[in-house]
C-alpha cells in the first residue's frame, strides 16, 4: 500500500511539472533525443528545416489582390504560415514565442536577400532551400537511428511545429532565460 501511494505523490508531482502544453513538448522531445549525437544534429537542422520550409512556402506564387494596394508584395502564402505558426507558438510559451519571431524575422531578411540574389541572375528561390531541406531531414533520420528509434510518419508534422520551440526552449536556458514555462 506505501509503494502505491509514493508511486502516486511521484507521478502527481510529474504531472504538475509537465502539465503545461510547453511542458509536454518539452518533455516528450527530451525523451526522444537523449544521445549526444541526436541532440547536436538537432540543434543544427531544426533551424535549417525551418527555414526551409519558410523559404519554400514564401516561393509559392501568391496572386495579385488589388484590395491590398501598394502593399501586394508584402503578403505572400509564407505571411500566412508565419501568422498561424507564431499563433500557435503564442498559445503554447508567450515567453518562448518572443525568440521565434526574432528567429522569424532573420530568415525573412535572408529570404529576402536569396530573392534580391535572384533578380541578379542567381537560381530560383526555392532551389537553396531545397538543396539545403534534403540532407537536413536526412541528418535528422540518421539522428534518430543513433538512438535506434525512428519517429512515425504521424508526429513529423508535428515535430516540425514543435522543434524550434523545444530549441529555443534550451536556448533560452542556455543563456540564463529560463522562465520557459
Amino acid at each position: 500500500m506505501r509503494e502505491d501511494w509514493l508511486f502516486y505523490l511521484y507521478m502527481s508531482k510529474k504531472n504538475t511539472i509537465d502539465s503545461t502544453p510547453i511542458g509536454s513538448i518539452i518533455s516528450r522531445f527530451s525523451e526522444s533525443h537523449t544521445t549526444s549525437t541526436n541532440k547536436l544534429i538537432h540543434y543544427i537542422t531544426i533551424p535549417l528545416v525551418s527555414f526551409s520550409v519558410l523559404a519554400i512556402v514564401w516561393a509559392i506564387p501568391f496572386p495579385h489582390l488589388d484590395f491590398l494596394g501598394k502593399f501586394n508584395g508584402f503578403v505572400n502564402w509564407a505571411s500566412f504560415l508565419i501568422a498561424g505558426t507564431v499563433y500557435y507558438y503564442y498559445r503554447m510559451s508567450p515567453f518562448l514565442t518572443y525568440g521565434i519571431l526574432l528567429l522569424v524575422f532573420a530568415f525573412s531578411a535572408i529570404i529576402v536577400s536569396l530573392e534580391k540574389f535572384h533578380l541578379q541572375g542567381g537560381p530560383e528561390l526555392h532551389i537553396i532551400p531545397m538543396a539545403i531541406l534534403l540532407p537536413a531531414l536526412l541528418a535528422q533520420v540518421a539522428g534518430h537511428r543513433s538512438e535506434r528509434s525512428t519517429p512515425n510518419a504521424s508526429s513529423s508534422f508535428r515535430s516540425l511545429l514543435d522543434g524550434p520551440l523545444w530549441l529555443m526552449n534550451i536556448l533560452f536556458n542556455f543563456v540564463g532565460l529560463t522562465k520557459s514555462r
